[in-house]
């Protein structure tokens, strides 16, 4: 990640003063320096340079221009490093890229399958558009972003039978649901309406824009809701629990498209209408609820954000573009009954500061519930790990309750793959998955991660290759980094599993500590270290965390030439980190 700042010498100076205090007290403690080197970052600086894997190099190419380019900056940091008097084993450090440690991350993932922890399925994951490909949890910022609100009504197709529901003694001669979203471009996508079985919702005629209407809205939304429309003449007519309208059939607002009413307890009366616009394709819920109720999994959209050329009325088009189209649809077909322009939180590409979407592609997880993985971590929290200071355990705790299962697949060049054979038709694992992943990591101590991509399914299941698909995603760098105990401490003669100490800034509760904790208990069932030390971040005047993007950090060699290398060590020694 480029030159070292001062955020790099606090992190580095703090390490390096527990080693050397603990050798002079006696310890042997080794200090192993690593680097994380495959990954995003990387892939995108060399796409400035060489462009895009398959374009004008091959992807073989490619990723030999990525070794390199990681190369460099490992040199380049190491250098500054050792001018910090950081003392390590400088001439045989970590790497993520070197072919033992490649083939090791795979052994590991292999142990992770083996253990029963590992599911493929279709999922709606965060996604960035200009990344091409999945985030993971710690890659996820929430900024403020402006979002079109929009207030749309689902028409009943059976008003007698809702009546009935309702019990209404006259039925109105037409009934809407409304729903309220501020992602119009999820849409169509939508494949049902979400009540919460126990919410009171109210059945109320209005007079809106000059035009009767009768809604069905949550009591204790609907005044504020109807005062959005600007109704009048509003009568309530009936009170129902949300439970009484499952089933009942809607119609889509812009498809030939039936859609039901289904009941689910992520639906709150905090905002909007109290039924809920439900895309399994599109968010974790919606995903959750469908299951339930065997909907469809529907994504119209590609991996750049553009819907598929197969939806009606709107392919072709970027989804930041499409919501206008979308509004216009809905008002001509006198769906809309409110729009306005919101600012909200919403998640952000840590890489782009882009916005990103909820899309459904098949992807691989590591389950924290299937086999007790989250109830495992959060024992080892309780039991196993000391904490510098005390308050890191309760981050990394509310972190693992709330977390969903781990997406550690990645469409992208410069990675270590997932080196699996998955069948075509029932998409199970081939039955040697365990041999395979040994042959395979074989290999890769030989040739690198090239070993996997540069080989066809038939040179390792032979005639079965006509059954079975090779997984061409790569890992999540996280992984990469999470499985160090498995790749560094468990290899390395002169060190120790568990390690005594983890030390980082307090950003790494949701990346490098948990990812690591994870990784280990599904494998070993224990944490890979038994104390975490956190320590906070250097900032600019105006409290702002240093950072490349912001512009705002010094580079190290600056501050070392005015203060020397001691100076600066003196400075972080009596710093309160």
């Amino acid at each position: 990640n480029g030159k070292l700042h001062i955020g790099h010498a606090l992190n580095k100076v703090l390490k390096d003063m527990i080693v050397k205090s603990k050798q002079l007290a006696g310890f042997d403690a080794q200090y192993i320096p690593g680097w994380d080197c495959h990954g995003l970052p990387i892939e995108l600086n060399v796409e400035k340079k060489v462009g895009k894997a398959g374009h004008k190099v091959t992807a073989k190419e490619f990723r030999q221009h990525c070794r390199e380019f990681a190369i460099g900056h490992v040199e380049n940091q190491k250098a500054d490093f050792q001018r910090l008097g950081v003392l390590g084993d400088w001439d045989n450090p970590y790497l993520t890229m070197n072919f033992q440690q490649e083939a090791d991350i795979i052994r590991s993932l292999g142990k992770i399958a083996a253990n029963g922890h590992l599911h493929q399925g279709l999922k709606p994951v965060h996604w960035c558009m200009d990344c091409g490909s999945a985030l993971a949890e710690a890659e996820v910022e929430y900024e403020d972003k402006q979002s079109h609100a929009v207030d749309v009504a689902f028409a009943v197709q059976d008003v007698a039978n809702f009546a009935q529901r309702a019990n209404l003694t006259n039925a109105p001669a037409a009934v809407d649901f409304v729903i309220w979203t501020t992602t119009p471009w999820t849409l169509p996508a939508n494949q049902a309406v979400s009540l919460h079985p126990e919410l009171i919702y109210v059945v109320v005629q209005a007079t809106i824009e000059q035009q009767t209407r009768v809604l069905v809205l949550a009591q204790a939304l609907y005044e504020a809701t109807l005062a959005r429309y600007q109704a009048e003449d509003i009568q309530v007519l009936a009170e129902v629990a949300g439970a009484a309208f499952e089933g009942v059939a809607l119609q889509h607002p812009f498809y030939e498209r039936n859609v039901p009413v289904i009941v689910g307890e992520h639906v709150t009366a905090d905002a909007g209408t109290g039924a809920v616009h439900t895309a399994p394709g599109h968010g974790h819920d919606d995903f959750v609820v469908g299951k339930k109720y065997n909907l469809k999994v529907d994504n119209p959209v590609d991996n750049n954000g553009v819907f598929l050329p197969n939806t009606p009325l709107f392919a072709g088009m970027h989804v930041n573009k499409a919501n206008e189209p979308i509004i216009e649809t809905l008002k001509a077909n006198n769906r809309l009954l409110a729009h306005v322009k919101i600012k909200h939180s919403y998640p952000h590409c840590w890489r782009h500061k882009t916005p990103i979407i909820f899309r459904a592609t098949p992807q691989w997880f590591i389950s924290m519930d299937a086999k007790g993985l989250r109830q495992n971590a959060l024992n080892a929290i309780e039991n196993e790990i000391s904490f510098v200071p005390d308050w890191g355990k309760n981050r990394i705790q509310a972190m693992i309750e709330g977390r969903p299962d781990w997406c550690i697949s990645r469409q992208r060049t410069w990675g270590v793959p997932i080196p699996f054979f998955v069948h075509k038709d029932t998409n199970e694992l081939h039955p040697r998955t365990p041999e395979l992943i040994e042959e395979v990591a074989k290999l890769i101590e030989q040739e690198g991660i090239d070993a996997w991509f540069n080989r066809e399914a038939k040179d390792f299941i032979g005639e079965d290759a006509e059954q079975y698909n090779a997984v061409r995603d790569t890992l999540d760098v996280w992984f990469d980094s999470g499985t160090t105990h498995y790749a560094v401490l468990e290899q390395r003669e002169e060190l120790e599993s568990p390690a005594d100490l983890y030390l980082e800034g307090s950003d790494q509760h949701r990346g490098w500590f948990q990812s690591s904790l994870l990784t280990s208990m599904a494998i070993h069932n224990r944490a890979p270290y038994k104390a975490l030390l956190t320590h906070g971040f250097t900032v600019d005047e105006n409290g702002r965390k240093l950072s490349k993007s912001l512009g705002n950090y010094i580079p190290l060699e600056e501050i070392i030439k005015q203060l020397g290398a001691d100076g600066l060590r003196l400075y972080v020694a009596s710093s309160d980190y």
